[in-house]
Order: structure tokens, then sequence, then C-alpha cells
């Protein structure tokens, strides 16, 4: 039998079902789903030192378990002294086992190791049902080890769900485990 991820697992089992009585789908492929987690991370200072951007790939892959790409720039910026096709930035997109997989290490050993946590924002969802999630420290992830660092920055975690509204995608987030601040 093959491996299904914890989350994968329980979202067939229990969202579904929660998600299906919460706002009356009649039919089981009308649920919302989670499409893809992208994590993004802006290396700004990369344009002086370009061992920096090789830093930031190693640790988003450490963390999304997925090997991440260097976002180059489009156009020239003189003020930043920024040329069209320097890499200033990481990103990695994370679909099926790999995405649920992700997702349960955020929820679990992550998320709880921020300092004073008291649930995330509500405020991060776009209005086509899709919610942004901003890290201010690299080193929640237990993946990465502290020693080995050399500048602490953060990152952009994006979920991307097939929720048409607001809504339906926190519940469908909330069910999946994301601890939402309560208002």
């Amino acid at each position: 039998m093959a491996y299904i991820p914890r989350l994968k697992q329980e979202y067939k089992d229990k969202v579904v079902s929660a998600l299906t009585e919460e706002f009356g789908y009649k039919n089981v492929m009308q649920v919302p789903k989670l499409k893809k987690i992208v994590i993004s991370k802006g290396v700004g200072a990369a344009v002086a030192d370009k061992k920096l951007i090789d830093h930031a790939v190693d640790e988003l892959t450490k963390i999304s378990g997925q090997k991440a790409v260097a976002t180059l720039s489009k156009k020239d910026v003189a003020s930043f002294k920024l040329r069209k096709g320097m890499p200033i930035g990481t990103r990695v997109t994370l679909r099926g086992e790999q995405m649920y997989e992700f997702l349960d290490r955020l929820v679990t050993s992550a998320l709880p190791r921020v300092r004073d946590f008291s649930g995330i924002k509500a405020t991060g969802f776009d209005g086509r049902g899709n919610y942004n999630l901003g890290i201010v420290e690299q080193i929640i992830f237990p993946e990465i080890d502290i020693d080995k660092i050399n500048k602490i920055s953060g990152m952009d975690i994006t979920f991307v769900t097939s929720a048409d509204t607001d809504k339906e995608a926190k519940s469908l987030l909330t069910e999946l485990g994301l601890p939402f601040q309560k208002n």
C-alpha cells in the first residue's frame, strides 16, 4: 500500500464532510481543496553578494523538501544597482504529497516555535480564496540549524485553494489545522 500523508487522509475523511455540512455542497467535487503552496523569499542584498542566493536556495530546499529556484529581476533599476536578469530571490512551489507534508510540518512543529505565538492573522486573504502568510524568521523550522545560518530572514507562504470566497478558504485552512487568531 502506498504512503498517504496524514493531512491528505484527514482531508478525505473529515474535512470534506465538515465543509459539505457547513456550506451545503451537493457534490464532493464542489468542496474546495488546497491546490498548491508557494514559498518565496526575497534576497535584496544578493545584488552585492551572490553567495546569499545560494544560501537562500539551500535553506528553502531544506525547509520544503524540494529543490528551490532563484528568481531573476525583470528590469533594470539604477537606484538599487540592479540589472535585468540578476538573481534577487528564491521560490519553491509544492503540490501533491509534498504540499501536505510541508503543511503538516508547518502546523505541528514550526508555528508553535514562534515566540509569543497567539495564532496567525486572518487578514491575509486576497478575495479569491487564497491566503498569504509572512514568516519573520526562518529559524522556526526545525530543518534549519541555527549555528549554520549567516543571516536571519523571513519568507512568504501562499496557500492557493480552489475556494471561491475567503470564508470557504478560511474554513478549509482551519479544518486543515492552521491556527487563526480569535477575534
